[in-house]
């Protein structure tokens, strides 16, 4: 499993450097078309016309691939639960060619969203032509999407959390060194091509003293809010560009196009990711207090209106943009106002990134990772733990959908007939580990005595290090580690009833994030009386 994952970390990281590449000459060419039109509007014509066909093209590309739209991930979510079953070459071309020529467009898009789903294709790839099984086709899926996550970044450890912590969703050995193995080789690929410099990378001038922690749980409040806020803004916009169905996707996707088009010249700094923000927070000393927020509302606003007409890219880059001038925006006035010292505001550039991030997407502990690997330095892991958690309990309380969970349910939601084909409807097994957890209903019964679901059989147990066989007549004891071969068909279904079976006292009252999913949920319970 190491060796499969060094190997899918090697081709996805080939895979997003050549990507990032892309991205980054077609950025490049993007200003030189703005500077030459700014020196004669005489082209301006045709630079709409030039927009106009771009536009075409990325449309035409989406309707012979639809699962291209949109970010990715929840796509990469979709096949790794085994709702989806997608053709890794066609997805590799189409996202590939798309989101280049939205970067050449100006559209504020992402690079990380497409890595992840680029990576998990490269898996997929690397898993067909080994000829595996569906079950560990899905590991290798996941192996590629953390590699995505890691070369997007030059962030393996993130990109490892992120698989995990987003997608896959589980913590056992064998997914966390398979993962790691391909996130450190893709990271080592990108490093050799593009260099080993972080995508984001803030240096602290000094640390931030313990009294001044007040300030940091004011902003990890902050955040909880804007997250919420963001996701809701985020949904809002994608549901009105849905209700544009006459020949979608071309009369959605030209809306930002043609917009992209006009803020090259009035604001440059909104198109694309990001990266003319982050350099111009390098040096946030001289930035005011007014043109931070207007490049926060405006950077936010583009992203939406982009991101909601379905257009293939991400918002990862542009989310962490965003809580970067979040947390410079807290800083200024908190200087300004309440008398913190100026050298400290780019710790909450840092922070304001963390917290935004846990709470949109509701991973606090890839967040935390991710500020350490963007700082570099361990000085601000209990700052930054603090601002994750406080903004990950804020935005779950003000009951705000998590953002790829949402897309996730859109996407499974609309899913037609037409889209039948393309269901994984594979056979087959599974192999998966489940813990039991200390106080769960299957402590200290014997395995006969346990109402297993069906198709559901125990292969192994590991008891401190001691392989146990499975008998009816074996007690199960806390912290015991079972090997189960499952039906890859019903996957999704078996693991949640045995996340309940296993689950500790703690964990068993689990509820969704999802308040759409909580409803549900609920309006079952009514109907049927489940317990």
């Amino acid at each position: 499993m190491i060796g499969e994952g060094l190997f899918v970390g090697l081709a996805a990281g080939a895979v997003v450097s050549l990507y990032r590449l892309a991205l980054s000459h077609a950025e490049t060419l993007l200003r030189t078309i703005a500077a030459a039109i700014q020196s004669n509007w005489a082209f301006l014509p045709l630079w709409f016309a030039f927009l106009v066909v771009i536009c075409g093209i990325v449309c035409r590309l989406m309707v012979w691939e639809p699962f291209t739209q949109g970010s990715g991930i929840p796509q990469i979510d979709a096949e790794v639960i085994g709702r989806l079953d997608m053709p890794w070459w066609r997805v590799l071309s189409a996202k590939f060619v798309e989101g280049t020529l939205c970067a050449l467009g100006g559209l504020s898009l992402g690079r990380e969203g497409p890595s992840v789903q680029l990576g998990g294709m490269a898996g997929k790839a690397v898993s067909k032509l080994m000829g595996r099984e569906r079950g560990e086709e899905r590991l290798l899926t996941t192996c590629g999407a953390a590699a995505g996550m890691s070369a997007a970044f030059n962030a393996p450890l993130t990109g490892v959390l992120f698989a995990i912590e987003e997608i896959h969703k589980e913590f056992n050995a064998p997914l966390i060194v398979s993962v790691m193995a391909a996130a450190i080789s893709s990271d080592f690929v990108v490093s050799q091509i593009l260099g080993v410099k972080p995508v984001l990378q803030f240096v602290f001038a000094a640390d931030l003293p313990h009294h001044s922690y007040l300030f940091v749980i004011a902003l990890g409040i902050f955040c909880g809010i804007a997250g919420a806020a963001h996701n809701r803004g985020m949904f809002w916009m994608t549901e009105q560009f849905d209700k544009i169905r006459q020949h979608a996707p071309y009369t959605r996707l030209i809306i930002p196009f043609l917009a992209s088009g006009v803020l090259i010249f009035l604001a440059p700094d909104l198109a694309c990711g990001g990266d003319a923000i982050v350099e111009r927070l390098a040096t946030q000393q001289s930035l005011a207090i007014g043109t931070i927020a207007l490049l926060l509302l405006g950077k936010y606003l583009f992203t939406t209106l982009c991101f909601g007409s379905g257009a293939p890219g991400g918002t990862l880059f542009p989310l962490c943009v965003m809580g970067a001038l979040l947390g410079c925006l807290f800083g200024k006035l908190a200087v300004a106002y309440l008398g913190l010292p100026s050298v400290f505001v780019t710790n909450f550039i840092v922070l304001g990134i963390g917290g935004l991030f846990a709470s949109v997407v509701r991973a606090p502990v890839t967040a935390v990772v991710l500020a350490f690997e963007l700082t570099g330095s361990m000085d601000a892991l209990l700052s930054v733990s603090i601002v994750s958690i406080l903004s990950y309990v804020t935005a779950n309380l003000l009951q705000v959908d998590a953002f790829y969970e949402h897309l996730l349910g859109r996407l499974l939601g609309n899913m037609g007939r037409k889209d039948s084909d393309r269901l994984d409807g594979s056979g087959g097994k599974c192999l998966q580990n489940f813990v039991v957890g200390a106080g769960s209903e299957c402590e200290g019964k014997l395995i006969r005595e346990i109402q297993w679901p069906k198709s559901v059989r125990v292969v192994l147990i590991d008891r401190a290090g001691e392989e146990v066989v499975p008998t009816g007549s074996v007690k199960l004891q806390a912290l015991d580690n079972l090997l189960l071969i499952l039906d890859a068909n019903k996957q999704d279904e078996v693991r949640e009833r045995l996340w309940q079976m296993f689950g500790s006292s703690l964990t068993s009252n689990w509820r969704p994030k999802s308040s759409r999913l909580r409803r549900k949920i609920r309006k079952f319970r009514a109907e049927h009386g489940s317990k």
